[in-house]
């Protein structure tokens, strides 16, 4: 690590002007949370893995900021040549820049991988000493990065109607109408997901995301795709130019910002697809750019006219949301093969746990009778990981239908490893199964109908009173939330308190936010919403046909980590009332998977609660019954027996 950092001061010595300090952020050209390993810039020049983060170089310091789901894991993985900074508690980057370096200090940054609105949130910031934001005319990381990993060729794919629900055309069409009534003339579109949603294509250039790299540009009258051609089969071609589509070499999407910038794109290219355009003549007085700065990244945004931009969030994103019939009925058909899986999991894991530990099992609360498993060397071949059990899951997630892989990083975690949030087990570090721990498992898996996303936690031995305490605790969040009404223009940031409250009440809280969407066939964590205490989820309210997460926890750290996490899908509620005719929205659960009743403390839940947990459980049954064997199912019988309160 010390020789990253020293090569790299020496290329910033190098630059012109000089630089004294270096952002590396962990996105992307596309600002993805996710991104391929070739793209992992910051991982590689800090040691740390988590998804989120932003690295500062300076002179004679380096210092990394992230959020609370990764404090713990970050503080294990940064070397003493870096220093931790916690998001929320230490001050943002910008105030650290702007009051630690000197007077018209030079900071550079790779503008490819940092939004506009990023880029002019630290040019603010270094107003007030003359610092400047220096862009890099290639990416430093990547010239000291020896063994970086070489781009790779992923088949874009087709995306069929049948799990995609809307045409392209019909998709074109509804933004045309958007961007016209807007005054814009056209848009430049950056994120993944977004292209192969309008696009209706998927790839595998990102792992656990079908997505490709790829931009995309539309007009009034045209639409262009830039990607490597080398991933277009004649077929996807074929269905492209059906929809007037012109696929571009992804490295002209800069020359052609500026040409669209120009007015010149649609006259250099001939392009023009008629059946969709909403503009057919020269007459139509639109003459903005639409860009959505916390997406769009600065490097193409340089290329624009800052006097003729319509900056604000991208209208795919909120299309992308709202989930169209077709789109619910593969997530909610997903889920429930889904949750097979998952208690198929949960049967073997059970038996193992007691066949190989000795442990009293998923149902009884006995302590170890005696670790039955023997020594060395056939040990190493019985013993259960983290990550030998979560490979076993994915195995049966990949036996269902329409399964195209995992949605993000199986979290294993045991003990102390399931207060680091997300968590990533490592075959050669990972923890062994412990019968006297909580075992927290959060996966999720990519059907061709549908996305999931699913916390379980779990306890083969005696549970605690406090372990029993701190579950039900979550428990009563995670039902409080997920039986919420709520009025029409209620956002995400006034119902997080629901999931909270339960927690509060005995002086716990969590760190991160409480729900996300979930993509169709796309990305596991999806916006414009979200259910949290960040200040960004009350610039959308929740609306019909949005899916989001509802999964709130509890970590201690060095002891155990508690999280609960369904789907839920946003739908109309029949209330008595209506006041100020505003119509009230709750959600549906379409997650199945048990809760497991020994965690459970029943003398803090409510009847009401009592009540839900039994109603969920005697779904489960019976939604999950066709896709289980008969050992399987009387397992699950007795899993979900009704409690009594």
């Amino acid at each position: 690590m010390a020789d990253i950092l020293a090569s790299l001061r020496s290329l910033m010595a190098s630059q012109s002007p000089p630089l004294d300090a270096l952002l590396v952020p962990s996105e992307d050209y596309h600002q993805s949370e996710y991104v391929s390993a070739r793209d992992k810039r910051r991982e590689f020049v800090s040691g740390f893995t988590g998804s989120a983060g932003l690295a500062l170089i300076t002179k004679n310091e380096a210092r990394l900021w992230t959020d609370g789901r990764y404090f713990l894991q970050a503080t294990q993985q940064l070397s003493d040549q870096w220093k931790l900074m916690r998001i929320g508690e230490d001050p943002p980057v910008d105030a650290w820049m702007s009051d630690n370096l000197q007077k018209e200090a030079a900071i550079g940054i790779d503008p490819w991988c940092v939004s506009v609105d990023t880029a002019q949130r630290w040019e603010r910031a270094f107003a007030k000493k003359n610092q400047k934001l220096v862009q890099t005319s290639t990416n430093l990381i990547d010239e000291i990065w020896k063994n970086r990993p070489p781009a790779e060729i992923n088949p874009a794919v087709d995306h069929p109607l049948e799990f995609a629900g809307r045409s392209v055309a019909e998709k074109l069409k509804a933004l045309r109408e958007k961007l016209s009534s807007e005054k814009a003339r056209g848009i430049i579109i950056t994120t993944l997901d977004e292209v192969a949603w309008l696009y209706n294509i998927r790839g595998s250039d990102v792992s656990y995301s079908p997505v490709v790299h790829a931009f995309a540009i539309v007009t009034l009258n045209s639409a262009f795709l830039y990607l490597d051609k080398r991933k277009v089969s004649s077929k996807v071609s074929s269905s492209l130019q059906a929809n007037g589509i012109e696929v571009r070499q992804y490295g002209a999407v800069s020359s052609d910002a500026a040409m669209l910038a120009s007015n010149q794109l649609d006259q250099a290219t001939g392009v023009n697809s008629g059946q969709n355009g909403v503009c057919q003549n020269d007459t139509c007085d639109n003459d903005l750019i639409w860009v959505d700065p916390a997406s769009c990244c600065y490097a193409l945004f340089s290329r624009l006219d800052a006097n003729k931009l319509l900056l604000q969030q991208s209208p795919l994103a909120l299309a992308k949301a709202l989930k169209n019939p077709v789109e619910l009925d593969g997530l909610k058909n997903a889920h429930i093969r889904d949750g097979a899986a998952v208690v198929q999991y949960l049967v073997w894991l059970d038996k193992q746990m007691q066949e190989i530990y000795g442990a009293s099992g998923y149902f009884l609360e006995g302590e170890v009778t005696s670790k039955k498993i023997p020594n060395a060397p056939c040990r190493e071949a019985m013993k259960l990981t983290e990550v030998s059990v979560s490979d076993k899951l994915e195995g049966f997630r990949a036996s269902k239908e329409h399964f195209r892989g995992l949605s993000f990083p199986t979290i294993s975690s045991v003990g102390p490893n399931a207060a680091i949030i997300h968590y990533s087990p490592q075959a050669k570090t990972c923890a062994e199964l412990d019968p006297n721990s909580i075992y927290l498992f959060d996966s999720g898996a990519q059907y061709l109908d549908g996305t999931t996303d699913i916390t379980r936690t779990v306890h083969f031995g005696k549970p605690s009173a406090h372990e029993k305490a701190c579950y039900t605790s979550v428990l009563k969040g995670h039902i409080a939330l997920g039986n919420a009404r709520f009025p029409n223009g209620t956002n995400g940031y006034s119902l997080d308190i629901l999931a909270r409250i339960p927690l509060w009440r005995y002086g716990l809280d969590y760190r991160h936010g409480t729900g996300h969407g979930i993509g169709s066939y796309l990305n596991v964590h999806e916006g414009p919403h979200q259910i949290s205490f960040r200040p960004q989820a009350r610039n959308v309210p929740l609306q019909v046909s949005m899916t989001v997460t509802d999964e709130p926890g509890y970590y201690e750290d060095g002891n155990f980590g508690i999280r609960l996490e369904n789907l839920l899908v946003i739908k109309e509620a029949e209330t008595e009332f209506n006041f100020g005719d505003k119509g009230y929205l709750s959600f549906e659960h379409i997650t199945w998977a048990p809760y497991q009743i020994k965690l459970i403390d029943l003398s803090i839940l409510t009847p009401e609660e009592i009540q839900w947990l039994n109603r969920y459980h005697l779904k489960c049954r019976e939604i999950l019954g066709p896709y289980l064997d008969t050992n399987e199912m009387e397992w699950l019988k007795k899993a979900t027996e009704p409690m009594k309160g």
